[in-house]
């Protein structure tokens, strides 16, 4: 039930200010002065249950957010009467896979939300839902600048969002060197929060630690990342690498910036508990430093970036080849750099050959030529593929002619990663937001493809939606789900059997005006991918009730 919580969890780093304000004339309180947000909103740490929502004011201000299931009724309040700049407020028994809108004022004024741009949604608890990722390496080239955007960094985000709309995704990944030149508070501000500032106030960003993003700087206070496994895995303990959960997949985040041997042995030891711990279907590690790279950097040159991408190399892919890692992403060299599907190669380039390919072949699904796991289940030693995606704020080039990479090209852009179910597609966006690379690896592959061109129409006069798909003889049965919401796909509707394609949703109704259908088939090895979800927009008047 929705009330008033006097304390929040807060962790307040500005320091103490005086509760007055000289003013022409006499005193004023703090909150009569001219208050907006400077830094934000922005959203950290999300689980099923929770999330973390921070900002930062011109002023120091009381913390108060309001929030709630819609932008008109954020009838939730979380407050606390401490003056500070520095604002970060933890929402706690929330729903899973739910929307939370939000709104932060002062006791005069809106400062920001209230509206359909400012939310949150939880993750899932389990499932197989897709997720989708957007992933930047190396992207914080603005934080350089006195003043404006850099164009290569303005032109990665636009190309990528003009595609992707930030509505349909999940997350983000920041692969390191997130604001340049020694990733300082005032760079951060120009180099990630600035640029990102419409993005960040709905998605989390999860972040590692790049070499511009000096340990003395900004990088610990700017993330609050789950040092005690609140968003899943092994509870790590440090700031410096953590693990999350959402739906079916496991993400890890390492460091490879810092080098002193205590930290690296903990990191090790955390590693492997946590791998072995983790039971999801998919694995993603990312940190910075690339273990295979002839960009502007050289992973065999042992003088280049202290000797940090042979170690990843030799010490950490051993570790996550043992357990099954199917996704390495890192950033470092300003190129794009894709492997083959590898695995037991430590070694320098000089030493890479075929016999260290899991399968042979460019990942290209388009042509049929999908990577191949033979299970759901970890598959150590099955293949992982190795990507270097450091050009969302600059691009230089080099030798690009690392034997174990598909490919490689200086150009600029972003990945986005699609796990659905059984199967992963990740996509290089190029700035103009066109397709660089793509692959495609598929778990359980005797599993259906994913159902084509679903359609759902609604009758104008009743409450009956009509499915249609492309089906295929292979497939025994389709199943139909049904949601209120588009961040969920909802329960099972129904089902049809052997080469059906169609369903008549009898009693189509929704209190928002909106159901969006998923179409799943089946045969005999399981269910295949979710797939796009069909949304009917404008149900009839007489179906806004309750859904049945």
């Amino acid at each position: 039930m929705y009330g008033r919580h006097d304390l929040i969890k807060s962790s307040f780093v500005a320091g103490t200010f005086s509760l007055f304000a000289l003013f022409t004339g006499g005193f004023l309180t703090v909150e009569a002065r001219a208050q907006e947000i400077s830094r934000g909103p922005y959203v950290q740490r999300s689980t099923p249950t929770s999330t973390i929502i921070r900002w930062r004011t011109t002023e120091p201000t009381e913390t108060r957010l309001d929030y709630g299931l819609s932008p008109d009724l954020c009838d939730h309040e979380l407050r606390s009467s401490h003056l500070t700049t520095e604002h970060s407020v933890e929402l706690t028994g929330l729903s899973p896979q739910t929307r939370y809108y939000y709104a932060i004022r002062t006791q005069a004024k809106l400062l920001a939300g209230g509206d359909n741009d400012h939310y949150v949604v939880t993750s899932p608890r389990g499932g197989d839902e897709p997720t989708r990722i957007w992933i930047l390496g190396d992207a914080g080239s603005s934080g350089k600048r006195d003043r404006g955007e850099d164009p290569t960094q303005g032109g990665v985000r636009d190309g990528f969002l003009r595609r992707y709309p930030a509505e349909g995704l999940h997350f983000i990944m920041m692969l390191g060197d997130n604001a340049y030149d020694v990733g300082s508070d005032e760079q951060y501000q120009r180099g990630f929060f600035e640029p990102y500032r419409s993005v960040l106030r709905s998605k989390v960003a999860w972040a590692t630690q790049g070499n511009h993003d000096n340990t003395s700087q900004a990088y610990y206070q700017v993330y609050s990342p789950p040092t005690k496994g609140e968003s899943g895995g092994v509870a790590s303990g440090s700031d410096r690498f953590y693990a999350f959960d959402h739906g079916n997949v496991h993400v890890i985040s390492l460091n490879s910036e810092i080098r002193d041997e205590p930290f690296r042995t903990s990191m090790i030891e955390w590693l492997r508990r946590d791998l072995r711990a983790n039971d999801k279907n998919w694995t993603i590690v990312f940190w910075h430093h690339p273990p295979y790279s002839k960009g502007h950097h050289d992973s065999d040159n042992l003088k280049d970036s202290g000797g940090r991408m042979a170690w990843m190399r030799e010490n950490i892919l051993p570790i996550l080849e043992d357990e099954g890692v199917d996704l390495v992403f890192t950033g470092h060299s300003h190129s794009y750099e894709r492997s083959k599907f590898i695995s037991r190669h430590y070694g320098a380039a000089n030493t890479f050959s075929n016999q260290f390919l899991a399968q042979p072949g460019d990942g290209r699904d388009e042509a049929g030529r999908a990577y191949t796991k033979r299970s759901l289940s970890k598959v150590p030693h099955g293949g992982t593929v190795y990507v270097v995606a450091g050009s969302a704020g600059y691009v230089q080039s080099g030798p690009l002619d690392h034997p174990a990479m598909a490919l490689s090209k200086a150009t600029p852009g972003s990945v986005l990663l699609e796990v659905d179910a059984n199967e992963a597609r990740a996509t290089m966006v190029g700035s103009d937001g066109t397709t660089e690379d793509s692959f495609a690896i598929r778990k359980a592959p005797e599993r259906p493809r994913t159902v084509k061109n679903l359609v759902a129409t609604v009758d104008g006069k009743s409450c009956r939606v009509v499915v249609t798909w492309d089906g295929a003889s292979s497939d025994l049965s389709h199943s139909i789900y049904r949601s209120t919401t588009v961040d969920a796909r909802g329960g099972a509707i129904g089902r049809v059997k052997g080469g059906g394609a169609k369903f008549v949703d009898r009693d189509a109704r929704s209190s928002t005006g909106s159901l969006w259908y998923s179409v799943r088939a089946m045969n005999a090895h399981g269910h295949g991918p979710w797939g796009g979800a069909a949304v009917v927009a404008n149900l009839p008047k007489g179906c806004s009730g309750p859904k049945s």
